[in-house]
């Protein structure tokens, strides 16, 4: 059952680099679906798929996702949600890094509600593309890179990591009606929230196991206002929100303007991988719905909440584990799709 990786490294690009080389997990069962006939393209994805033609591609990645970091210590987070937000519409395939076509064909997802304003890190995706595409030209996807970057930002802020499966290709379009409808909402109910997750794969545990990737980042004002006034704003708080937490947040989250205040997903240890979160659920210190209803709304996701909360190689082993399964989501293999030279439009516009 033990998944977890034990990593070491010191703050050198070149240490974290070589240690994001090294890690070594199990993967997780693929999820069925996809595009093409033959194996299931989940199948079709394994970790080695660039040692031959791009033998460099986990140490580029790994370099400039470690200097963003330590530009920056909240694009781990934001690189995390990315690959998140990717793969919940239309599979993982780098829809979510496309910008507007001109031609009406499709509107970018970026402009969505769940990414509009909040989802970031595009130029870091594309720093490592142009450095990809210099060392090993038209061969790695963005997708891949998504996945990749994902699992090393991870790793940089001390969670476990996980050898990810490869071979993704880039998608011709983007959905904005599916980033709106199909990425869970910090204000969803839990059954919406359990059905969104099941209509890609992923059951119970996997939706346990990863929230907690609110272990690092910020989440802005305007996401959980309304458990601080009510949902009819008539400024009674949640129930289920610990009132001195809540006197707090109000101090910069008032009940208009500052929508975009940003506020630690986890005050405790903002930037670094843990299973502090859960903890900040058992105090009822949850900062979205979508966190604090997991220990009210069913036995099934408490338990889960509990478990983590006292033993965080376990959670670690289960979001490595889950990770891998939402990496899998429908991806485009062999010739579907393409590998995009800019990931930010596809190649023949």
């Amino acid at each position: 059952m033990a998944r977890r990786q034990l990593i070491s490294g010191g703050l050198a690009v070149v240490a974290v680099v070589a240690v994001l080389s090294s890690v070594l997990i199990c993967s997780a069962h693929p999820v069925p679906g996809g595009h093409g006939g033959g194996f299931p393209p989940a199948l079709l994805l394994q970790p080695h798929f660039y040692d031959h033609a791009c033998p460099q591609m986990q140490a580029i990645v790994g370099s400039i996702v470690a200097k963003a970091h330590a530009e920056d210590p909240r694009m781990a987070a934001s690189l995390l949600r990315m690959h998140f937000h990717d793969c919940f519409v239309q599979g993982c395939d780098a829809s979510v890094l496309l910008d507007a076509d001109g031609s009406g064909r499709f509107v970018t997802e970026k402009r969505s509600n769940p990414n509009k304003d909040s989802l970031r890190g595009f130029e870091v995706i594309d720093e490592i593309k142009a450095a990809l595409e210099h060392a090993c030209p038209h061969t790695v996807s963005c997708a891949d890179i998504v996945a990749v970057a994902a699992r090393d930002s991870v790793v940089l802020t001390g969670g476990p990591g996980w050898e990810v499966p490869l071979g993704r290709r880039d998608s011709l379009t983007a959905s904005l009606s599916g980033s709106n409808n199909l990425i869970p909402a910090p204000n969803d109910s839990l059954p919406t929230i359990i059905v969104k997750f099941a209509n890609q794969g992923l059951d119970v545990v996997d939706l346990v196991a990863l929230s907690g990737g609110h272990t690092i980042g910020d989440s802005r004002c305007v996401s959980f206002r309304q458990r601080l006034y009510g949902q009819n704003n008539n400024g009674q708080v949640d129930r289920t929100l610990n009132p001195a937490y809540a006197a707090e947040l109000r101090g910069r989250c008032p009940r208009s303007g500052g929508d975009q205040n940003l506020f630690a997903l986890d005050q405790a240890t903002q930037f670094r991988f843990d299973n502090l979160y859960y903890h900040n659920i058992l105090a009822m210190n949850g900062l979205l719905s979508s966190d604090e209803i997991l220990l009210t709304q069913s036995r099934e996701t408490m338990e889960l909440v509990h478990r983590y909360a006292a033993d965080q190689g376990l959670f670690f082993d289960h979001f490595a584990k889950s990770m891998v399964k939402m990496g899998n989501i429908s991806p485009l293999t062999g010739t579907a799709g393409e590998i995009r030279h800019n990931c930010r439009r596809v190649n023949h516009f």
